[in-house]
């Protein structure tokens, strides 16, 4: 029955559980649904989806031999009808299970023939807090990401996607405008280390931008990228509450795209939204030893480039990035090398004035939190490593900053967070730093933040007559926010700080 504890004994299970999981018809528990697990004896409480079917243990990429498990909660019945519809239906999954990257062939029908607004969820967990009810301890999911370049292939009888970062095993499925597929089970497996997400705080906040024509003619257009939270591993859920307007286009490439048209003289036009969303501390344990690098993944040939903000093929850049990591080839110590570099001998402060890049910061030796996140992808990228600068905020009190840090790709596991500055103990007044800060800031990030960006989002404008604005070193990395269109010859913008209205933490 749902919650009750479920026993199993036998032998080499290992001392840790760490990435070993028992499955139970097919279906992996949560991380918190363990009690015990030792060498020869395993305890967990019955997740409720464990239904009747053939259980094992999982361990090292290994299983056990398969016994068969009953749920006297499961009562048979007969199957009324047959599987009819025009949702999606999974037929198989090639291969059954791979690492964090792969990529795996969706095989089955009604998928569709492009995927628009559909999308492959695979299971994903955090560690429950002490005294959750077993009931509200079910796994979530997690989506295929665009910026990982997750879709490779979209036709209505096969997908082909990349294992996404933070999943784990246990339920896939593809979700359409016309419904969900029937989950089919897939083995994530082959790690080198675990990755935890713990501590959700919920974040409740708005922001608004306020625009007032100073010279207008009919006819004329004003469009606002407006930045939306990104969703990652550890940043789920982001709903918008409410907004006083409705936007052109949504969710266009990670922005609300608003158009203010026939602005007259000396009106006055405020956007407002509202939204929330669900942060994790997330916490990573490595086994470097065990890390291989696919240099000839998309992965690497997207985010190992040189851009206008990452000049990772400047001289200067390449001959520091030699320096540091020296004969070093493990990617993972390259980017700790890189980190320990940062923290100790650059000159590292909250926030800058001005539009200083990474090679004036570079001249000048002194960085800021915008300005070490790109030097440290300059460098990594530079050494081979695929790295992107993340832009948001720090939540303080209730309070937010402006602020940058950064991750970096291992194969087989996923992103790698870090945050030089707060590393280097440097934190606004009253926020919660660990006395580890140093060593905790590599590989680890807490829930004190909110990101908007992964990289530069670079959006193009909508008109080639259009007047752009670029807002540098704002909470998010964006090549466009505001455009002109028509006979809007004067105005001016106001784009209002993020304001926290709630937290919740659990």
């Amino acid at each position: 029955m749902l919650g009750e504890i479920l026993t199993i004994r036998g032998e080499r299970f290992g001392d840790e559980r760490g990435e070993s999981y028992v499955s139970i018809a097919g279906i992996a528990p949560t991380a918190s649904s363990y009690v015990r697990w030792e060498d020869t004896l395993i305890t967990l409480r019955l997740p409720e989806f464990g239904d009747s079917g053939l259980i094992r243990v999982h361990v090292g990429g290994g299983k056990s031999n398969a016994l068969l498990f009953s749920n006297r909660a499961t009562i048979p019945a007969p199957v009324e009808g047959e599987d009819f519809g025009i949702g999606p239906r999974i037929g198989s999954i090639e291969p059954a299970g791979g690492r964090t990257g792969a990529l795996v062939s969706i095989i089955g029908s009604g998928f569709g023939n492009f995927r628009e607004q559909s999308g492959v969820f695979f299971s994903w967990d955090a560690e429950s807090a002490p005294g959750t009810p077993v009931e509200n301890r079910s796994p979530g999911s997690i989506e295929v990401f665009e910026g990982d370049l997750g879709y490779d292939l979209w036709t209505d009888r096969e997908i082909r996607v990349r294992v996404p970062d933070g999943a784990v095993s246990g339920n896939v499925e593809v979700r359409t405008p016309r419904g969900a597929s029937r989950p089919v089970f897939f083995e994530v497996s082959g790690k080198p280390g675990t990755k935890t997400f713990k501590n959700r705080r919920s974040y409740t906040f708005s922001h608004s931008v306020q625009v007032q024509a100073r010279e207008a003619l009919a006819p004329n257009t004003l469009y606002l990228w407006i930045p939306r939270p990104v969703l990652s591993a550890s940043q789920r859920n982001p709903e918008l509450l409410t907004r006083n307007m409705e936007s052109f286009v949504e969710d266009y490439r990670g922005t609300n795209l608003f158009r203010l048209v026939d602005l007259a003289v000396d009106s006055t036009v405020t956007v407002d939204q509202t939204w929330v969303v669900e942060v994790y501390a997330q916490e990573t344990n490595l086994r470097y030893q065990q890390i291989t690098q696919d240099t000839s993944s998309p992965i690497h040939a997207a985010y190992t480039q040189a851009d206008a903000l990452i000049p990772s093929e400047d001289q200067r850049i390449r001959a520091l990035a030699d320096r540091i990591c020296g004969r070093e080839r493990n990617p993972y110590l390259k980017a700790r090398r890189i980190y320990e570099w940062l923290v100790k001998e650059a000159d590292l402060s909250l926030s800058g004035d001005g539009t200083t890049g990474v090679l004036d910061a570079l001249e000048e030796a002194r960085f800021d939190s915008y300005t070490a996140s790109l030097l440290f992808c300059s460098l990594a990228r530079s050494a081979g490593l695929p790295a992107v600068p993340i832009s948001g905020v720090l939540v303080n009190q209730g309070e937010t900053l402006r602020h940058c840090w950064a991750e970096f790709w291992i194969d087989g596991f996923g992103w790698v967070p870090l945050d030089p500055v707060l590393g280097a103990g440097v934190a606004p007044e009253g926020f919660t730093v660990r006395e580890d800060a140093e060593s905790w800031y590599f590989g680890n990030l807490d829930n004190q933040r909110i990101a908007f960006s992964r990289g530069q989002n670079t959006l193009s404008r909508m008109d080639p007559r259009g007047r752009t604005v670029q807002r540098d070193r704002d909470y998010a990395l964006q090549n466009l926010w505001e455009e002109a269109v028509g006979e809007l010859r004067s105005y001016s913008s106001l784009w209002g700080d993020i304001t926290i209205t709630g937290i919740y933490a659990r």
